[in-house]
């Protein structure tokens, strides 16, 4: 446990009185990208804002360390200052708050020890610009208001670059994205990736991990991992499909009925 950056220990979590994680069980160490593929509804998303601390996710059995230490108890503030990080799927626009603005309150809560003033945050912020080659008009305008989507997750890698998390989750970065933004998006992530920080990816689809290659890729079905793999079980899943895997690994009737009801859709 104290060992792993990140180790979660059979983990039940509902919303709104229905089980979406029914006993997960996952470790992840700085240095490493995982991948948490599976279809919509297993609960992925919800894993994600139950690391950040999202309310109304109640977790009503398990653990989550960090570090060797439990964070359930934790504000979102308080994991963010920790070193937690979360690239959402869908960012919030924020009227009449600029990029740089925003980043700079945000990186000065976290770092309380350390604050910036607005000319060494501006320039520290353009080593991150320049790094991930991010257009520096970017950073004046409003968060997220007008952006593409591939402009919004551009922004989200640059938060993380800026942010410098210990253990970054990426929730469906590659939602939304064109051939050349989801190029673009995943060289800034690899960028950042290194031996500094624990990376989890979370997606549907193997494209994305054709531009960021993970070291592990976790199946999530029915709010538990069912099986663990290289990168060549994204491919399989890829080539055959969530149904055949959970048929393999015993999803219940109902369950893969469903998922072969939304692999023809």
């Amino acid at each position: 446990m104290a060992d792993n950056l990140l180790a979660i220990e059979d983990l039940h979590v509902e919303v709104e009185g229905k089980e979406i994680i029914r006993g997960l069980n996952l470790s992840l160490d700085k240095g490493e990208i995982h991948a948490i593929m599976g279809p919509n509804g297993s609960g992925k998303s919800t894993l994600a804002y139950v690391l950040t601390g999202r309310p109304g996710y109640e977790v009503t059995a398990g653990k989550v360390f960090y570090k060797g230490e439990d964070v359930l108890d934790l504000a979102p503030d308080e994991r963010a200052k920790r070193g937690i990080f979360l690239a959402f799927q869908y960012p919030t626009e924020v009227p009449g708050v600029s990029v740089v603005n925003f980043m700079r309150t945000a990186y000065n809560a976290i770092h309380s020890d350390a604050q910036k003033s607005a000319m060494a945050f501006r320039m520290y912020l353009q080593e991150k610009i320049d790094l991930l080659e991010i257009p520096s008009e970017l950073v004046d305008r409003y968060v997220n208001q007008g952006f593409s989507g591939g402009e919004k997750k551009r922004n989200e890698v640059l938060q993380m670059a800026v942010l410098e998390p210990e253990l970054a989750i990426m929730d469906e970065t590659d939602s939304g994205l064109d051939i050349d933004a989801l190029r673009h998006v995943s060289e800034g992530v690899n960028k950042l990736a290194g031996p500094d920080v624990g990376i989890m990816l979370i997606t549907h689809y193997q494209r994305l991990l054709n531009y960021i290659r993970p070291d592990k890729v976790h199946v999530l079905m029915q709010g538990q991992i069912v099986t663990s793999g290289g990168f060549e079980l994204a491919e399989r899943l890829e080539a055959e499909g969530y149904a055949q895997v959970g048929e393999e690994f015993g999803l219940s009737q109902e369950a893969l009925a469903e998922l072969k009801q939304k692999e023809k859709e």
